[in-house]
């Protein structure tokens, strides 16, 4: 009689475990890596020796990737253990790519209808990456209100800042700010230049864009000598330090007249720099009538400027340009330098004077 309860007992009790459900009692935890490392994915069952047991990659279309304790898809990256003794399935990834970053889920099918699962997340770290939609140039006029923006993608989120080429200030004070945008509210001539949107998270050297900021601007024109003398007969070159962008038209002017190359002038236009051009008129064996103020202008679309530039006659010859020449009238005679030039200067100013007294 004893022997037949215990067979009952042991009946009863594999009838209870045949109708236990399935479950998960253990799932990894979120697993972050480096792309190229390994990482082991382990879901532990219990009661689920006659249901299927999947590890599935969970994407916008369902990816199974094993079945009980058979690898489905074709990857040597990938395998599978089985632990008999704790009912553990792991899966294992090697040579771990960016694209292997998902949610992986542990499913046990108990029928057509009915499932269990659990999940775990790969996180695969990532250097960051500048997105396309972020500022490449700008182009604005001074005084508007103008937004730099920056946004790059990585794992973990990248953290953005921005300097300036040479670490110069930024309009908004400092030498570094942090976060996506930059506004300028309203932008000057003076923060034209190289502004650096960097991204970074701590995997690899982060990423940087330079972006190429204008500002189009009226121009401003400056004389270094706004009062220069000369003699008759000799040349003199008057000058003018354009700033404008875009890079304005130039003219020089007297008397109200447009002045061109000819015989008496000789103009010339050098940009040291998309905003900044130096021009220079030379005018060529000074007449009398060629004393007087001389007006260097400038104009662009958003603004015209000018200068004055004043001729006087003097006695002596200013040197440079007159260096190593002497005029008499359209003989130009070279010279060499020292002592000789100065007695030809003297005898020239002393020929002058007497034919002015005379």
């Amino acid at each position: 009689m004893e022997t037949f309860g215990v067979y009952l007992l042991f009946a009863l009790l594999q009838l209870v475990a045949a109708q236990r459900t399935p479950t998960i009692s253990y799932i990894s935890q979120e697993q972050i890596r480096d792309i190229g490392g390994t990482v082991d994915l382990q879901c532990s069952v219990q009661y689920a020796q006659d249901f299927p047991v999947l590890w599935v990659k969970a994407t916008k279309d369902q990816l199974p990737i094993s079945t009980g304790t058979t690898l489905i898809i074709r990857d040597s990256r990938f395998s599978l253990r089985y632990d008999t003794a704790s009912s553990t399935y792991t899966l294992q990834i090697k040579d771990i790519q960016e694209t292997d970053a998902a949610t992986y889920q542990c499913q046990v099918i108990i029928s057509l209808s009915n499932k269990i699962s659990a999940e775990v997340d790969l996180q695969v770290r990532r250097q960051p990456v500048i997105s396309d939609n972020s500022t490449r140039s700008l182009v604005t006029s001074e005084g508007q209100s103008v937004q730099l923006q920056c946004y790059a993608s990585g794992h973990p989120y990248p953290r953005i800042s921005w300097r300036r080429e040479n670490n110069a200030l930024l309009p908004t004070g400092g030498s570094i700010y942090r976060g996506n945008t930059l506004k300028i509210s309203a932008i000057r001539k003076e923060d034209r230049g190289t502004y650096y949107c960097v991204a970074e998270n701590g995997v690899g050297k982060g990423a940087r864009r330079n972006i190429a900021v204008e500002v189009e601007f009226a121009p401003v024109i400056t004389a270094p000598r706004p009062r220069l003398g000369q003699a008759l007969q000799y040349d003199m070159d008057l000058e003018c330090h354009v700033e404008a962008y875009p890079p304005p038209a130039i003219t020089w002017m007297k008397d109200e007249v447009t002045l061109s190359n000819n015989q008496h002038y000789s103009i010339s236009h050098f940009a040291t720099a998309d905003e900044f051009t130096d021009t220079t008129i030379r005018v060529i064996t000074i007449e009398k009538r060629q004393y007087g103020q001389y007006v260097c202008k400038a104009a662009n679309k958003l603004g015209t400027s000018e200068t004055q530039v004043e001729l006087f006659e003097t006695i002596i010859p200013v040197c440079p340009p007159a260096c190593g020449q002497a005029h008499y009238g359209a003989t130009v005679t070279p010279l060499s330098s020292g002592p000789l030039v100065a007695f030809a200067i003297l005898v020239a100013a002393i020929f002058r004077n007497f034919h002015t007294k005379h």
